[in-house]
């Protein structure tokens, strides 16, 4: 539907896109340190990017409107074969299983680090955050407690809340929230 959470998410990604993307965050902040390492796979994947044009983020949510599972080793991999043999799949695969934090330690940490975050976040970040956020949806009904559970889905608000406020950010400023 033209109002679904998700419909609204990818209007205000490409609005980013369109509006904010051009500019860096005025002090730079490392969200994702292990982007920045150098992979066996392939040299060209330092520091990957999936999103750089407006087709590029609808791609993103092709990938995951299309399903997205995780096995026990907690691997990210898309179902829809075809998607798979795409070359922004290898990035996609790259960022969301060599790049974002697995571990619900990480994932707090980034969410209150973000939390603090002045300014709108790199083209990167936000991208990173977004699928950090698609892993932590996928892992929270895998707990083993309630507790757990609830540990994970206040993870997950964590981050929403980042990326709601980021796409927020001009507003923001002029609003005094």
């Amino acid at each position: 539907s033209r109002n679904s959470p998700l419909s609204l998410l990818i209007a205000c990604t490409e609005r980013y896109h369109k509006t904010m993307a051009h500019r860096d965050s005025p002090v730079l902040i490392v969200y994702f340190p292990s982007a920045h390492r150098i992979r066996r796979s392939s040299a060209e994947l330092l520091n990957p990017v999936l999103q750089k044009s407006v087709p590029e983020v609808e791609l993103l949510y092709e990938f995951l409107l299309s399903g997205v599972k995780l096995n026990r080793d907690q691997v990210m991999t898309l179902q829809d074969p075809e998607l798979s043999s795409l070359r922004k799949a290898t990035t996609f695969h790259v960022i969301c299983n060599d790049v974002i934090p697995k571990s619900l330690s990480d994932i707090r940490r980034l969410g209150a680090r973000l939390s603090h975050a002045q300014g709108p976040l790199k083209r990167q970040d936000f991208e990173r955050t977004l699928l950090t956020m698609a892993y932590t949806a996928l892992k929270t009904p895998q707990s083993n407690t309630d507790h757990q559970q609830k540990i994970w889905l206040d993870s997950l608000t964590e981050l929403f809340v980042a990326l709601r406020r980021d796409l927020m950010f001009p507003y923001h400023r002029e609003g005094g929230q």
